[in-house]
């Protein structure tokens, strides 16, 4: 029997009997990230990055001179999985910070979630220069969509490989841990709670997003499915969708072709401010 199916078991008997306890463990592994070390390739960036604690104690790392754009990394993520796109825009000349989320690297904290991830970003662009644009990946994509409702101020953000909506993520979460029904309902009810927000809020469906956008999405992503793009960029009018067929959740970061529109969607932005000038 394989861990993932002993969990299984256990969930699907014990959650019958005692609901709110299987929730509760299950709440804490969903909102406790581990922090797992680079990969090789990601050392060499690492080493000539310059770490900054900013005023709250975020930690981040930080490449180049020019424009600021911000990224923000996805659950039990690093600023460095942004390897190549952070070595193109550097190279086109712009100043990259990659922040370290809560409960992750060095930052504070021993939960994460994305409410505290979207509050991090704003804590972040209240410290930097003006922000050129503001990324990011997986929950830190859902992050960023949140953050601007928050009034985080950028001239353009890029979705990569994000959920559209909460509510779904804690329900694949808990039918792929086996959960009842009355434990899933609990698990919900309980990080509603800890989140601080109704679930239903946090869908983007129900956003306002009227700034330049890119959306990002890989066909074969295996934790996110590529139609959370499409909810994302109907709701999203200034937006651009990039479906790609492979990247999965992770590679499609390395994607040159992801470096390339992203690269584009600057240049949009920054050609009416040269025309004013």
């Amino acid at each position: 029997m394989t861990t993932l199916s002993w969990i299984r078991g256990v969930n699907g008997t014990l959650g019958r009997l005692a609901p709110e306890h299987v929730a509760g463990k299950m709440r804490r592994a969903f909102m406790t990230p581990r922090n797992l070390p680079p990969k090789h390739w990601e050392l060499p960036l690492l080493a000539r990055a310059e770490r900054i604690t900013l005023r709250f104690g975020l930690s981040a790392l930080r490449w180049g001179k020019g424009p600021t754009v911000l990224l923000m990394h996805g659950w039990e993520g690093r600023p460095t999985q942004f390897a190549a796109l952070i070595e193109t825009l550097v190279d086109a000349g712009h100043t990259v910070v990659s922040l370290e989320g809560p409960a992750h690297g060095r930052s504070p904290g021993q939960q994460a979630h994305v409410v505290l991830f979207a509050r991090a970003l704003l804590e972040a662009a209240a410290e930097l220069p003006p922000l050129r644009a503001v990324i990011g990946h997986s929950m830190g994509g859902a992050s960023v969509l949140l953050a601007l409702q928050w009034g985080l101020r950028t001239e353009a953000a890029v979705s990569i490989a994000a959920p559209a909506q909460l509510l779904g993520v804690l329900r694949g979460f808990a039918r792929h841990l086996g959960m009842p029904a009355r434990a899933r309902a609990a698990f919900i009810r309980q990080v509603e709670r800890d989140v601080g927000l109704p679930i239903a809020r946090l869908d983007v469906s129900g956003y306002q997003l009227e700034l330049p956008g890119l959306i990002v999405h890989a066909g074969d992503d295996g934790l996110v499915a590529a139609s959370e793009a499409q909810v994302i960029h109907k709701a999203w009018f200034d937006s651009r969708l990039m479906l790609l067929e492979e990247g999965g959740h992770q590679r499609v970061l390395a994607d040159p072709r992801v470096s390339d529109a992203v690269l584009e969607l600057l240049a949009r932005i920054e050609a009416p401010a040269r025309q004013s000038a």
